[in-house]
């Protein structure tokens, strides 16, 4: 655990978890900026060096290597997986302190097993669930926000609103179910705790830049299309493409966690009325890569019958195993849910918080994501404050290519 000066010692504290990660770290941003309290960082490490390491290197994304908020920010060894959040001997010191949650630690993988998905996504928010009852009658919890996912709707068909959870719904992937079933927890506890629960869908990079430090979901498809790996695609046009940036979700996330009236209340953070579809994005792609639209054909056809042909028909090696990690993102092109999002829209209005279509920035994602060589490269959301190019490519450094299989952050 970092060093604390005598302020960070003071009661009324916030604990993120997946600080570091990217709607973590973005949360982060917010509460130094627009608070004066001291932020409680979980963070896993070998050991408090590497924990104070992982939480320098965040700032210094956020807000350049000259920043004040430095002794702001406790960095906290622990783990969601382990018993007791892996606090040690410091729980009961940390419940002490804190007197409200954001808990946003989560296996964003669609590729993992049920069982390693839920020991992330179910055990660790009952941990974390076990540890904010802990701080409730220590020091007094306030709230306990939760950052779920638009996607626990899974394959429901229509309308889908911010009172719906269990509607029968079946799962494309073991992320979804997981989430599904950590809310559904979370709801066993509502009369325990003060709880707030926020269901983004899918968050891609800044509205006014592009930035983003995830490359994952929509950016996955994108990136195999400008390197012209689509022929075909299995999708409907109308299909729904549910996108909000993540200034968005942050900036909504950090309003409701703090307004007493969104205590016990679950809030679609989509595009609602805004969402766009699978064709707009296939126009506003082949615009912007200038590439041949791809065929947009049946899915359960393309599945069973185009999608093999291609993968076996192709020489390109990298084409292929583009072909292959699609697959995962496939299924969100066919999609049949319209998220309800009008208590999120009503309790946001006051604060000028709304989402925008993602035809307005999509040309700065899509610039950004080729900048950073879709996440080879990275890219410090700091830099981009800066005057111009220069700046930013300076800014840009080699690192390891994306493995889109991160456990947790």
């Amino acid at each position: 655990m970092q060093a604390r000066g005598h302020d960070q010692e003071r009661s009324g504290g916030v604990l993120l978890t997946g600080a570091t990660g990217f709607v973590g770290m973005e949360l982060l941003a917010r509460f130094l900026e627009r608070t004066d309290r001291c932020l409680y960082a979980l963070v896993r490490g070998r050991d408090d060096r590497e924990v104070a390491a992982r939480v320098r290197n965040t700032l210094a994304s956020l807000f350049g290597p000259d920043h004040p908020h430095g002794d702001r920010v406790v960095g906290v060894r622990g783990d969601i997986t382990r018993p007791g959040l892996g606090l040690n001997g410091a729980g009961q010191w940390l419940a002490e302190r804190v007197t409200e949650i954001i808990h946003g630690a989560a296996s964003v993988s669609f590729e993992l097993d049920l069982e390693s998905a839920r020991a992330i996504n179910v055990s660790g928010t009952r941990r974390v669930l076990e540890f904010a009852q802990s701080a409730r009658e220590r020091g007094g919890l306030r709230r306990l926000s939760y950052i779920s996912t638009a996607y626990v709707a899974g394959e429901h068909c229509g309308r889908f609103s911010e009172d719906d959870l269990d509607v029968g719904q079946r799962f494309r992937n073991a992320y979804e179910q997981s989430k599904f079933e950590a809310e559904r927890l979370m709801a066993c506890w509502r009369t325990r705790l003060p709880v707030t629960v926020v269901r983004p869908s899918i968050i891609v990079g800044e509205l006014s830049s592009g930035w983003t430090a995830s490359f994952n979901v929509i950016y996955w498809p994108l990136r195999a299309f400008a390197h012209g790996a689509y022929v075909a695609l299995p999708a409907r046009r109308d299909a729904p493409v549910d996108v909000v940036s993540i200034d968005y979700v942050a900036d909504a996330i950090f309003a409701l966690s703090q307004a007493p009236e969104a205590e016990d209340g679950t809030y679609n953070l989509t595009a609602g009325p805004q969402a766009s579809s699978v064709g707009e994005l296939v126009e506003l792609a082949t615009a912007f890569f200038e590439r041949p639209a791809p065929r947009l054909i049946e899915p359960r056809l393309y599945r069973r019958v185009v999608h093999p042909l291609l993968v076996r028909a192709s020489g390109d090696e990298r084409r292929r195993r583009a072909l292959k990690r699609s697959e995962a993102f496939f299924p969100y092109f066919d999609t049949k849910v319209v998220y309800d999002d009008r208590r999120a829209r009503v309790a946001l209005r006051g604060a000028g918080i709304s989402p925008a279509p993602l035809r307005q920035y999509f040309d700065r994602l899509a610039e950004f994501a080729l900048q950073a060589e879709w996440g080879r490269r990275q890219i410090s959301r700091a830099s981009l404050a800066g005057d111009g190019a220069a700046r930013r490519r300076a800014a840009v450094r080699p690192t390891a290519a994306p493995t889109g299989t991160e456990v947790y952050a």
